[in-house]
């Protein structure tokens, strides 16, 4: 399987953005923050996200991301293919030259695998994702998590001065 944590790390972050930008836009630093995914990582990330339409960003202060459109019309695949990523699950990333003289006796299996996936994760929206209810908890606990680290470094800050 070709899904490595670049597909990965970018639904992430756009779930992420999805659910904490619909009042401001959030920058990667927060993302980074309560995703444990490194800055620069999602700079790259983010700058193929954007070329691809499915993020705009705001500069200055107080700027940041925002998803472009409805999250009911943000498909998990397209957040994949947007950063290069694909869900092929043959060994031979579709060339059919798995085997030393070309196919091999399973690719079509391997093939109409791959093909369910990319059918599953293009029916499957932000908006979908963040209907569930384990999204929803889990978010809640990385804004607490967030929340007490932002309190503790003002508690360590002002104990320094």
């Amino acid at each position: 399987m070709k899904l490595t944590t670049k597909g990965r790390y970018a639904v992430t972050a756009m779930l992420d953005l999805a659910l904490h930008g619909d009042k401001k836009p959030v920058s990667l630093a927060e993302i980074s923050e309560r995703q444990e995914i490194s800055l620069s990582y999602l700079e790259q990330l983010f700058s193929r996200l954007r070329k691809h339409g499915l993020v705009c960003s705001t500069r200055g202060p107080g700027g940041g991301y925002r998803v472009s459109r409805e999250l009911s019309e943000v498909a998990v695949s397209e957040i994949i293919v947007a950063v290069n990523e694909s869900v092929d699950a043959t060994q031979c990333g579709g060339r059919e030259n798995c085997h030393s003289h070309g196919r091999c006796l399973t690719h079509d299996l391997w093939e109409g695998l791959s093909e369910q996936i990319e059918e599953f994760l293009s029916g499957v929206s932000l908006q979908n994702l963040i209907d569930r209810q384990r999204v929803k908890a889990v978010s809640i606990r990385q804004d607490l998590q967030q929340d007490q680290l932002m309190v503790q470094r003002d508690i360590n800050n002002f104990a320094q001065s």
